[in-house]
């Protein structure tokens, strides 16, 4: 996904229009438009500027994964902030991983005993 498709579906997540987020970086709504349809590249510090108008951080827009359903939360003063909510899908899968590495873990523990083991026995010899 491109950084202005990005940018268009987070905006769209907090139901902000192009005018608004325009009129937050000081730009028309066409040539807010321009940057959500990648015709335009767009600079670290319009970066900034764009993730000021949606109330995130940057990083966030950069790391946007279409594939991840986000809830957007308000808390008490009215800013924003997004919040992962994993399907049972992705839990189980989390899990699946999270065992494989116990195992896996488990496995190289017990090959480094058994090295130091025969370092240990070797060096009494």
């Amino acid at each position: 996904m491109l950084l202005g498709q990005k940018i268009k579906k987070l905006r769209e997540l907090q139901n902000l229009t192009q005018d608004y987020v325009a009129q937050q970086l000081g730009v028309t709504q066409s040539a807010y438009s321009k940057i959500e349809n990648d015709e335009v590249d767009v600079s670290y510090s319009k970066l900034e500027l764009i993730a000021k108008a949606l109330d995130i951080k940057p990083e966030d827009i950069i790391t946007f994964n279409e594939h991840i359903v986000f809830n957007v939360m308000h808390n008490k003063t009215g800013n924003g902030m997004i919040v992962h909510q994993a399907s049972a899908i992705e839990k189980k899968l989390y899990e699946d991983i999270i065992e494989q590495l116990k195992k896996e873990n488990a496995h190289l523990k017990s090959i480094l005993d058994n090295v130091l083991l025969s370092e240990k026995k070797g060096s009494k010899s």
